[in-house]
């Protein structure tokens, strides 16, 4: 029998600078403020309407590292983690509850926006993670797929095939 889903898919848009610090563990926390919109018509007015929900994202671990280093505000990301709703005394000593969603080892954030087109040198993939592979907090490599689920990170050696300079991962 099913004990439920708790799973939260979100494609959005920082609205601030990733605010990050250390547990006192030494692991790192990074706070997101990711905004979603959503746009259509009404069929009274024939106006283009938008609407706009803000979400709280917890990334722990190498996650918030590489938020910390790559992420900033307007950076697009593709968000799966889970929601987590915890309580708080307020200044004024009235109980409040805030949920976040919960970006942890079984999570994946995946950036979407391209490369800077001001990025003249291929850089290493130790020094900026592709774009387009998803990045899961099952393990700090790079390659894992989105699903992260019995595959190893690592590539087989390829023959000696020339180095075309494109982001096309195939």
């Amino acid at each position: 029998m099913s004990r439920g889903i708790n799973k939260v898919i979100l494609i959005g848009n920082l609205g601030v600078d990733p605010e990050v610090r250390a547990l006192p563990s030494g692991d790192a926390v990074a706070n997101l403020s990711l905004a979603t919109s959503e746009t259509w018509t009404d069929k009274t007015s024939g106006e283009s309407r938008e609407r706009t929900e803000w979400h709280r994202v917890v990334l722990f671990g190498r996650l918030a590292d590489i938020a910390a280093q790559y992420l900033h505000s307007g950076s697009k990301v593709y968000i799966e983690g889970k929601l987590r709703t915890r309580q708080y005394q307020a200044q004024d000593g009235s109980e409040r509850s805030v949920t976040d969603v919960v970006v942890d080892v079984t999570g994946t954030l995946q950036m979407l926006d391209s490369r800077p087109s001001n990025a003249t040198e291929r850089p290493s993939a130790s020094e900026n993670p592709s774009r387009s592979t998803p990045t899961t907090g099952r393990s700090a490599s790079r390659s894992t797929p989105a699903s992260g689920r019995g595959r190893s990170g690592a590539r087989p050696a390829r023959a000696a095939t020339p180095d075309f300079d494109d982001p096309i991962p195939f």
